[in-house]
């Protein structure tokens, strides 16, 4: 049996099966990329916040595993337990965007 390189089974993922949400060709990278986008704009707002307290433990909780799964996308699906891989990208998305809004609303 041949063995395939992790990105080229996620390619081969034709959908996700959930309408709107395509297949992402390299989501790991992107994930990593998002939470410490998330990270850094958390890092602005006060360290007394309590949304800043949780959202940054939970954050830092998900890139540990996202990291420790060394490109393995099923892993990282089943550890994150959020849905297939771009359901937590849309996740994390939403929560980057979040952030951004409410140190814009404490302004």
């Amino acid at each position: 049996m041949f063995r395939f390189s992790r990105p080229v089974l996620q390619a081969l993922k034709k959908t996700t099966g959930v309408f709107g949400l395509n297949v992402h060709p390299d989501p790991l990278p992107e994930l990593i990329k998002t939470y410490e986008s998330t990270l850094t704009t958390l890092s602005s707002a006060p360290h007394t916040s309590v949304y800043r307290q949780s959202a940054e433990a939970l954050t830092r909780h998900k890139l540990n595993i996202v990291k420790g799964v060394n490109g393995d996308t099923a892993e990282a699906e089943k550890q994150l337990n959020e849905g297939q891989i771009e359901e937590s990208l849309v996740i994390a998305a939403d929560e980057l965007s979040l952030a951004a809004k409410l140190l814009e609303w404490k302004a």
